[in-house]
């Protein structure tokens, strides 16, 4: 009895560990555009894909290779159609079903299909005819894949640009652009009805090159700044990112379809443009990508929608050099095609937390050197005012990290200071962020130390350090979260101890 006992006790605990560990970033996906000739073979990206937390992939075309390649990966396949396949496919169901026995049933389900989009922004294409086709084609591979008995494990959506919106500022008052009528009115009924997501393309990169103001990039790449507040929801937004997303969670709202989800089908930002381009640079595009990951870790959500991370699609796998237009329309990839990485911003599973790749970006904002010694702690550098720091203080508890312990009543509220408070704040998140030195930067107001503050005389804010050892890549999961886990599996077995 005693050995089984002990064998109970070992698998629980090597089995609490092991969940706690492996947690699922199901949320990250990346786009793999083809608009290129110079790109690698589908199955050396589907090696370099499983090299890293990726875990979705949307398609614009529906690429055989690329489905075959990515057959028995696990990572999930969006699939799409172009705006030119709406009308036939609207028109004709035999289309739709040729559609699916061609694209769909030859591959699913080693290669896990998971979406469909049909067409890519077309409610704001102009093009007034295909905006009235769209329904009724998607309405028509719904049927194609219903007829495949495919019908509740494939959904059907399309994709839309952030300009369906009339409104988005404020975020509690997004509303849909009103001359889309019952157009819009269907697709979102069709959403519900078919549980199928609301995909959107915020960009928060846009937002800033209309209003290129530092204060409008500090929001825009998630780093320290004052906020906006909404005067709707008494909310104050830390990033244009959840004011984005929560703008279209108004609208859908307004609308009476609280239950769609929302997916984020593109998002990123350029590392290089033209000389006449505002805000393409190696170092915002690791900013806004890497602090955009960091925020999505963290499942703390929007504030309309908190404790859940939107599945968000990162813009893009490779750069796309056949692509027109300006030069930062080819320089969005977050991988080079020889399989290394533009820059790192914590994809990599064999490269989480490492320096990122060499950048020399116009104004650098580099923290100061990471010190050798394993533990290593961010604080505030000399001399940072107030306001800063309380800049600081609201951007990294708006990340989602415990900030509790600083707030009336909180363990570590004494001594009631902004440094202090601040301090704290701004070192959990570092070591929430699997310690990036880059996540220790807070617009160069911050340094990397091995000296534990709360240990230094130099130091007069009593700084408490959750993490001792290095992070794993799942921030949400910290030492308290750990604790409580295995205090609840001691009890357990404390329990069967007794009446076994």
């Amino acid at each position: 009895m005693t050995t089984v006992r002990c064998a109970s006790v070992a698998f629980l605990f090597s089995l609490l560990h092991s969940v706690l560990l492996a947690r699922s970033e199901s949320f990250i996906g990346i786009n793999y555009g083809q608009v290129a000739d110079n790109l690698p073979p589908p199955s050396a990206t589907a090696k370099l894909l499983q090299s890293t937390y990726i875990e979705k992939v949307r398609l614009y075309g529906a690429d055989p290779a690329i489905i075959k390649a990515l057959a028995n990966t696990g990572i999930g396949i969006v699939i799409g159609t172009a705006n030119g396949d709406v009308p036939p496919l609207a028109s004709d169901p035999n289309f739709a079903r040729n559609w699916i026995n061609s694209n769909v049933l030859p591959f699913y389900p080693s290669s896990k299909i998971i979406l469909i989009t049909v067409g890519n922004e077309v409610m704001t294409s102009g093009d007034q005819n295909l905006m009235t086709q769209l329904l009724p084609a998607m309405q028509n591979l719904q049927n194609a894949l219903n007829g495949a008995s495919l019908g509740g494990k494939i959904k059907v959506s399309t994709v839309h640009s952030m300009a369906v919106l009339k409104q988005s500022e404020p975020p509690s008052s997004g509303s849909f652009d009103p001359s889309f009528g019952d157009l819009m009115k269907g697709l979102l009924g069709f959403n519900k009805a078919t549980g199928s997501p609301f995909a959107i393309n915020p960009y928060p990169y846009f937002a800033y090159r209309s209003d290129p103001r530092p204060e409008t990039l500090a929001f825009c790449l998630f780093q320290p700044n004052s906020g906006r507040f909404d005067s709707g929801t008494n909310i104050k937004y830390m990033n244009m990112f959840d004011a984005q997303v929560d703008a279209v969670r108004a609208a859908l709202n307004s609308m009476g379809f609280k239950e769609i989800e929302i997916v984020v089908a593109e998002t990123g930002w350029p590392y290089k443009g033209d000389s006449n381009e505002v805000g393409p640079s190696i170092e915002n595009a690791k900013a806004y990508n890497g602090n955009l990951i960091s925020h999505l870790r963290s499942l703390v959500g929007t504030p309309l929608m908190p404790g859940k991370s939107v599945d968000t699609y990162l813009f893009a796998l490779y750069d796309e050099d056949l692509k027109p237009g300006p030069g930062s329309e080819r320089a969005f990839g977050l991988f080079k095609t020889d399989l290394t990485m533009t820059y790192d911003v914590g994809l990599s599973k064999g490269a989480q937390g490492t320096t990122p790749a060499p950048a020399t970006p116009k104004t650098p904002a580099t923290p100061s050197p990471s010190p050798s010694n394993n533990e290593t702690w961010c604080v505030p550098k000399s001399n940072v005012s107030n306001v800063q720091l309380q800049a600081n203080l609201d951007y990294a508890c708006g990340q989602g990290i415990d900030c509790r312990p600083v707030q009336p009543g909180g363990a570590c509220f004494e001594p009631n200071t902004v440094a202090s408070h601040a301090a704290y704040a701004m070192n959990l998140f570092y070591q929430h962020s699997a310690r990036n030195p880059w996540n220790c930067d807070f617009s160069q107001t911050a340094t990397l130390t091995s000296k534990n503050p709360s240990k230094s005389s130099q130091t007069p804010m009593p700084l408490q350090i959750v993490h001792r050892q290095p992070l794993c890549p799942y921030p949400k999961l910290d030492y308290f979260l750990l604790l409580k886990a295995y205090y609840i599996i001691i009890i357990y077995l404390i329990i069967i101890y007794l009446f076994i």
